[in-house]
């Protein structure tokens, strides 16, 4: 059975003590735990894992697909505070469309994702003529 997410997330700051921009690559802000597994010019497909009580920095992430290889529970929390508590089952996968977040596991198990992100940019609304 498939059950919703909204990914990762919980306010972080890096070492300077400024605040990750919204729109920092997690590659980048977050390098333990994000990895490029396949990228070529439409998707970039990522790795990532952390261990109970692990969150990451805020960081953005455009539309994605998210696949949980291993069961796992996440506080996602949004640039505007608020927060959302989510539980996978191992392969669960959502559509998460573009954000930027802080991702914290709340759980007692590793959290092993892949994430699915698309390069291209979402089609234009039709204009209804």
């Amino acid at each position: 059975m498939l059950s919703g997410l909204a990914l990762m997330m919980c306010l972080g700051t890096p070492v300077s003590g400024a605040p990750e921009p919204i729109h920092a690559d997690p590659i980048h802000t977050d390098p333990e735990k994000y990895t490029v597994v396949f990228e070529n010019d439409r998707v970039r497909v990522l790795r990532y894992h952390d261990r109970p009580g692990e969150r990451t920095t805020m960081h953005h992430h455009p539309d994605m697909v998210v696949v949980a290889i291993t069961p796992f529970k996440r506080r996602i929390t949004l640039p505007d505070g608020t927060s959302k508590l989510r539980t996978f089952a191992a392969g669960d996968f959502v559509w998460n469309p573009d954000q930027g977040h802080v991702g914290e596991n709340v759980g007692d198990t590793e959290s092993n994702v892949l994430l699915v992100e698309l390069k291209e940019p979402r089609p234009a609304a039709p204009t209804g003529k």
